[in-house]
C-alpha cells in the first residue's frame, strides 16, 4: 500500500510537471510578445457605408449579405455624391469579420487622393458577411464566394458608360477572406481578368487553423488544388499575402504563405515584421488599422496605377516590382524609376572631393548655410589584386532621395562620357583638376531603408564596369545635421559562424562570440538552426571606448528562406536581447542558415551571448502543434475507457478515472503503430494496400509535408493529453461532489436500481424529440441538450451513491452479515433465512434520523454490492461524460452559427453533426438507462474494451490535423459500449 501510495504521488507530480509546461508553452504563445508599436488609423471625417442596392434576386438569395461602399461625411454634397468614378478596390471581412474594417485602408486612400489634387482615386467597397464564424464552420464559405463573385459584376456595371470604365477589381481580404478571394477561381463560370491583384492579411492560405468540419477542408483542397494545377493559367494574377508575425496566435505565419509550384513570379508572401517603415508585429485584427501597414498597402495602390488608363496597371513585373519595394526592400528610388538610371552632374556649382581610404565618415556641419554647394565624394574602386568585396555605406538624416553613382574614369583623368572640366577638392585641401564625366550611373535604388540608416551594400565585382563611386550630398536638401559612413570590406571577415545550443540544454549551456568591431558590419551564422521548435534568447552587449556624440546600432535577424525578417534598434553601449526563433521551418533543398545581422559602430566591443529559451520552445510546440492537442486528450480518455471495461471483464469492478488512466496512458502503445504506416507508406506495395482498404490519407504525412513532424514532438504532445486529462478528471470529480450535494438540496436521492429497462417510454419520447431537432434544426441543438440531460443524470447518481454509502456507514456494523435489512418482513419477503443480530452499540437506533438528514428513500435491502455495483457504474458515467464533454466543444461552432442565422434560416445546411448527432441520441438513450451488472453479463464486454486501443490508433492516424473526424471515433466507442448493455 506504502509503495503504491508513492507511485500515485510521484505520478501526481510528474502530471503536476507536465501541466505546468503546458501552461508555459500556452502562455508564451498567447502574452509573451512585443508590444503593439502600430499606430491608430483615424478618419479625418465621420466615416459613412453606402449601401449598394443589389438585385432582388441576388438579396434574396443571400438575405444575411450586403455590398457597401466606403465614403466620408465631409459636406452635404459629398453625401449626393453616390455615382463611383474610381478604381474600385473590393474589401473581404474574414472570420466574425466586420465590413466597417475596410475604414481604414478607405481613409488613407481618401486622402492621398487629395494630396495628388484627385487625379485619380480608389473607391473601396466592401462585404458584409454577417460576421459569420467561417473559420470554424465551412459550410458557408462557397455561398460567400459565389455572392463575392455577383458583387463584382454589380460594381463593375455601375462604371458602365464612364471615360475609361475599369474591367476588373483589386481585393483586399482579411483572414479568410483571402481564401474566399483565391476561391473566386475555382467557380465555373468565373472571368480571371475581373481581377487585377489580390492582397491578402493574416489569411491561412496553407490550411486551415481548426479543420472542425469536413467542409472546411474540402473548401481548401478545391482551391488550393485548383491553383496549383492551373498555375500556368493564373500566372497573371499577383497575390500579396501578410502574416502578422508572432503576436497573431490565431494565425501564425507559417500558414498565411500561398501554396504554389513556384514556376511563376507572381506570388509575394511577407511577415509584417519584415516590412519596411513598418518593422511591427500585429495581432489578427492589429493587422487591417495598423497605420503603418495601411500606408504601405494604399502607396502600393497608388504606384500600381497605369496613368494612361488611371487604372491599376496589368503589367505582372511592374506589379512585383512595386510589391517589392514597399513590402520587401524599399529603397529611396520611386519603385516606378529605373533603379540604375543615367544622370548629368553638375560643373563649377559643385564642390568634388576625393576619398583616399577606405574607410571614411564624413559629419555635416551643423548649419546648412556652412554648404554653400552641393557636395560630391569620390571613392575610387580597389584593384582586383586588393581583398575587398563589397562597399557598405550608411547615411543618416541625409534627405536627398539621389545620393550614390557610378562613374568611369579614362586614363585616371577623364571620365567616359562628354567631358566637363570643373575642381574638385581632395581631403589634403590640395587643390586638383579633373576632367570628369558629365553624366553617372544613379545607384540608389539599390540602397535599402533600415529604420533611421539608408544602407547601401554593393558587391564590387558586380560593379567593375566603374572605376569611382560618386556619393552626392545636395545642397538644397541639407536642413540638418547627418553622417555619411563609408568602408570597403571582406565578407568572409566579417562573418562568423557559432553553433547553436541544444534544445533540451534548458538554458544551462550557452555559446558566446566576441567582436571586436573596426568596421560597420559583421554577420554571425547560426549553424543548424532550421527547426521551428527551436527558439533562443540572444543577448548583444556593446561597450565602447570612446563616443562622440549619441550612436545607435540596428540588429537584424534574417532568414534567407522566407521574408520574416526582425529589426531591433538600440543605442551605444546598450544590453539587448533578440529572441530568434522561426515561422516557416527550413526547406529541403536549402542549405541556407539564419544569420544575425549588425550594424555596429566603429571601435567598440560587442559580446553575443546565446542560449536556448525553453519557455518558448514550449512556446513553439503549441504554436505549430497545439491544435492538434485535443486529438491526444480524447485518445487518453478513451484508453481510460478501454481499461475500466477491461478491469470490469476481467475482475468484476471497474477502476476509478485517474486508476485507469496511469494504466492504460502509454505513448508506446500508439505513437509508433502511427508512425509505422507513415513511413511503410513510402513504398509502392502498401499505397496500393492502403488504397485497397480506401483508408484516407495519414495525417503524419501531412506535418511532413509543412516541415513539423516529429516523433518526439507527438510523444510530449500525447503526455500533455495525459497530464490534461488527469487534472481535468480530479477538476471534474470535485465539480461532480459539490453539483451533487447542491442536487440533493432539491431532489430526494434514490437507491440506484440493478434492473432498469434500458429502454423506456420516457427515454424513447426524449430520443424520438430530439430526432426531430436534428432533422428540422441543428444536430449540434440535440447534442448539447443530450449532453445537459446526461449531465444531470450523472449528478443525479453521484448523489445516490453518496447517500448510499452513508446508510451504509450508519449502519450495524456486523463483520458475518453482509447484509442489512431494515425491517424483520424484509427477510420474509426476500425468502433469506439469516437471523437478524442486534446492535448493542446503538447505532441502529440513530440510523433512522441520520437517514432522514440524508433525505434518502430508505430501501427495503441494501447491501454492499449494490453500492459497489452503483459506484462501478458512475465511474463509467463519468468518463462517458468526459467524452461527451469534446462532443460538445466540436459541436459548438455549427451551434454558434445556427444561432447567430438563426433569424435568416430555421435548420443548418449543410448540417456537420446530423449523422454522428443521430447516432449519438440514439446510443445516449440507452446509456442514460445502463447499469454496470448489465454490461458484466455482455458477450461484447471484452471485444469492446480491446476495440478501444485501436480507435485510439487509428484516430491519432487519421484525426490528428481532421479534428472533425474525432466525434465519430467517440460516437463509434460510445455505441459499442451501448450494445454491451443490449446484448
Amino acid at each position: 500500500m506504502a509503495g503504491g501510495g508513492g507511485c500515485s504521488r510521484l505520478s501526481g507530480i510528474l502530471q503536476g510537471i507536465l501541466l505546468a509546461f503546458v501552461g508555459l508553452g500556452v502562455w508564451d504563445v498567447l502574452f509573451v510578445y512585443e508590444e503593439n508599436k502600430c499606430s491608430m488609423t483615424y478618419m479625418f471625417e465621420y466615416p459613412e457605408y453606402l449601401k449598394i442596392k443589389l438585385p432582388k434576386k441576388l438579396s434574396s438569395h443571400y438575405p444575411s449579405y450586403g455590398l457597401y461602399r466606403y465614403k466620408e461625411k465631409n459636406s452635404a454634397e459629398t453625401r449626393k455624391e453616390l455615382k463611383a468614378t474610381g478604381i474600385p478596390v473590393l474589401f473581404l471581412p474574414g472570420n466574425a469579420g466586420s465590413y466597417k474594417q475596410v475604414r481604414s485602408l478607405g481613409s488613407v486612400a481618401l486622402r492621398k487622393a487629395e494630396n495628388i489634387h484627385n487625379k485619380f482615386h480608389f473607391d473601396f467597397y466592401s462585404i458584409d458577411f454577417n460576421e459569420e464564424l467561417v473559420a470554424l464552420y465551412g459550410g458557408s464559405l462557397e455561398k460567400q464566394t459565389e455572392f463575392v463573385h455577383a458583387c463584382i459584376k454589380v460594381i463593375l456595371k455601375s462604371y458602365k458608360g464612364q471615360k475609361g470604365a475599369p474591367s476588373n477589381v483589386a481585393i483586399v481580404g482579411h483572414s479568410m477572406g483571402g481564401i474566399v478571394a483565391r476561391a473566386l477561381f475555382t467557380l465555373p463560370n468565373f472571368k480571371s481578368t475581373l481581377i487585377s491583384l489580390i492582397i491578402t492579411q493574416a489569411t491561412p492560405h496553407v490550411a486551415p487553423v481548426l479543420i472542425l468540419d469536413s467542409y472546411l477542408i474540402d473548401f481548401y483542397t478545391t482551391v488550393n488544388n485548383h491553383w496549383i494545377l492551373n498555375e500556368e493559367t493564373l500566372r497573371n494574377i499577383t497575390i500579396l499575402s501578410m502574416g502578422g508575425g508572432f503576436r497573431d496566435y490565431q494565425v501564425r505565419s507559417g500558414l498565411t504563405i500561398v501554396p504554389s509550384l513556384g514556376l511563376y513570379n507572381n506570388t509575394l508572401n511577407v511577415v509584417t515584421s519584415a516590412v519596411p517603415r513598418a518593422w511591427v508585429s500585429t495581432d489578427h485584427l492589429c493587422i487591417v488599422w495598423c497605420k503603418e501597414l495601411v500606408l504601405a498597402t494604399v502607396r502600393a495602390f497608388f504606384d500600381l496605377v497605369d496613368h494612361n488608363t488611371n487604372q491599376i496597371t496589368m503589367d505582372l513585373k511592374k506589379i512585383m516590382k512595386v510589391l517589392h519595394h514597399h513590402f520587401v526592400t524599399y529603397s529611396e528610388k520611386d519603385s516606378e524609376d529605373n533603379p540604375e538610371t543615367s544622370v548629368s552632374f553638375p560643373g563649377s556649382t559643385a564642390t568634388w572631393s576625393e576619398i583616399n581610404t577606405y574607410d571614411w565618415t564624413y559629419n555635416s556641419p551643423q548649419f546648412s548655410a556652412r554648404l554653400p554647394k552641393a557636395s560630391y565624394f569620390i571613392l575610387p574602386l580597389p584593384s582586383e589584386e586588393e581583398l575587398y568585396s563589397n562597399l557598405y555605406c550608411r547615411t543618416t538624416n541625409l534627405e536627398s532621395s539621389d545620393w550614390i553613382y557610378g562613374c568611369t574614369l579614362i586614363n585616371q583623368s577623364v571620365c567616359a562620357g562628354k567631358a566637363n572640366p570643373f575642381p574638385f577638392y581632395a581631403l589634403s585641401d590640395r587643390l586638383k583638376y579633373f576632367t570628369v564625366s558629365q553624366e553617372g550611373i544613379d545607384l540608389t535604388g539599390e540602397a535599402e531603408l533600415l529604420k533611421m540608416y539608408k544602407i547601401v551594400n554593393f558587391n564590387v565585382e558586380k560593379y567593375r564596369s566603374f572605376s569611382h563611386f560618386v556619393i552626392h550630398v545636395s545642397k538644397a536638401r541639407v536642413n540638418k545635421q547627418f553622417t555619411m559612413e563609408c568602408e570597403y570590406l571582406t565578407v568572409k571577415s566579417r562573418t562568423m559562424s557559432t553553433p547553436i545550443t541544444n534544445v533540451l540544454s534548458f538554458g544551462a549551456s550557452v555559446h558566446r562570440v566576441l567582436i571586436n568591431s573596426t568596421g560597420l558590419i559583421h554577420y554571425v551564422k547560426l549553424q543548424d538552426f532550421n527547426k521551428i521548435y527551436q527558439a533562443f534568447e540572444i543577448h548583444v552587449e556593446s561597450q565602447c571606448q570612446s563616443l562622440h556624440g549619441k550612436r545607435a546600432d540596428v540588429y537584424r535577424f534574417h532568414v534567407p528562406w522566407s521574408h520574416e525578417d526582425s529589426v531591433v534598434t538600440t543605442s551605444v553601449p546598450s544590453s539587448t536581447v533578440i529572441y530568434a526563433k522561426l515561422h516557416r521551418a527550413r526547406p529541403e533543398n536549402d542549405s541556407s542558415v539564419p544569420e544575425l545581422q549588425l550594424h555596429t559602430t566603429r571601435n567598440c566591443q560587442y559580446e553575443i551571448t546565446i542560449r536556448t529559451s525553453f519557455c518558448q520552445v514550449l512556446g513553439q510546440l503549441f504554436r505549430f502543434h497545439g491544435v492538434y492537442l485535443p486529438t491526444y486528450v480524447v485518445a487518453n480518455i478513451l484508453l481510460v475507457f478501454g481499461r475500466q471495461l477491461i478491469h470490469l471483464h476481467n475482475e468484476g469492478n471497474c477502476l476509478d478515472f485517474t486508476i485507469a488512466l496511469h494504466a492504460a496512458a502509454k505513448p508506446y502503445k500508439v505513437i509508433p503503430f502511427v508512425n509505422l504506416a507513415a513511413f511503410l507508406l513510402r513504398y509502392e506495395w502498401f499505397q496500393d494496400v492502403w488504397s485497397i482498404l480506401m483508408l484516407p490519407e495519414n495525417d503524419i504525412l501531412i506535418l511532413n509535408e509543412q516541415g513539423i513532424s516529429s516523433s518526439a514532438i507527438s510523444i510530449l504532445l500525447f503526455l500533455f493529453g495525459t497530464a490534461i486529462v488527469h487534472w481535468s478528471g480530479i477538476f471534474f470529480s470535485l465539480l461532480l461532489k459539490q453539483l451533487s450535494s447542491l442536487w440533493s438540496l432539491f431532489q430526494r436521492p434514490s437507491v440506484v436500481k440493478k434492473e432498469n429497462g434500458l429502454i423506456s417510454r420516457q427515454s424513447s419520447c426524449v430520443v424520438i424529440f430530439f430526432i426531430i431537432i436534428i432533422w428540422t434544426t441543428c444536430g449540434a441543438v440535440a447534442l448539447i441538450f443530450g449532453y445537459f440531460l446526461y449531465l444531470l443524470k450523472v449528478i443525479s447518481l453521484q448523489a445516490s451513491v453518496q447517500a448510499m454509502k452513508g446508510i451504509l456507514n450508519l449502519a450495524p456494523r456486523v463483520e458475518t452479515v453482509e447484509k442489512i435489512p431494515t425491517s424483520p418482513s424484509v427477510k420474509e419477503e426476500e425468502g433469506e433465512g439469516e437471523e437478524e443480530e442486534e446492535d448493542t452499540s446503538g447505532t441502529a437506533s440513530d440510523s433512522p434520523e441520520e437517514s432522514d438528514r440524508l433525505n434518502l428513500e430508505c430501501p427495503n435491502w441494501l447491501s454492499l454490492s449494490d453500492v459497489d455495483d452503483a459506484v462501478d457504474t458512475l465511474k463509467i458515467y463519468i468518463t462517458i461524460l468526459h467524452l461527451l464533454n469534446w462532443m460538445m466543444l466540436f459541436s459548438a461552432p455549427s451551434f454558434i452559427y445556427w444561432l447567430k442565422n438563426l433569424r435568416y434560416a430555421r435548420r443548418l445546411n449543410p448540417d456537420p453533426c446530423d449523422i454522428v448527432a443521430t447516432i449519438l441520441v440514439l446510443t445516449m438513450g440507452i446509456l442514460i438507462n445502463s447499469h454496470s451488472t448489465s454490461v458484466k453479463r455482455s458477450k461484447l464486454l471484452k471485444y469492446t474494451a480491446r476495440i478501444q486501443l485501436i480507435l485510439v490508433i487509428a484516430m491519432a492516424a487519421f484525426g490528428l490535423v481532421h479534428l472533425y473526424r474525432i466525434p465519430y471515433f467517440i460516437t463509434f466507442s460510445l455505441a459499442l459500449y451501448a450494445l454491451c448493455c443490449l446484448i
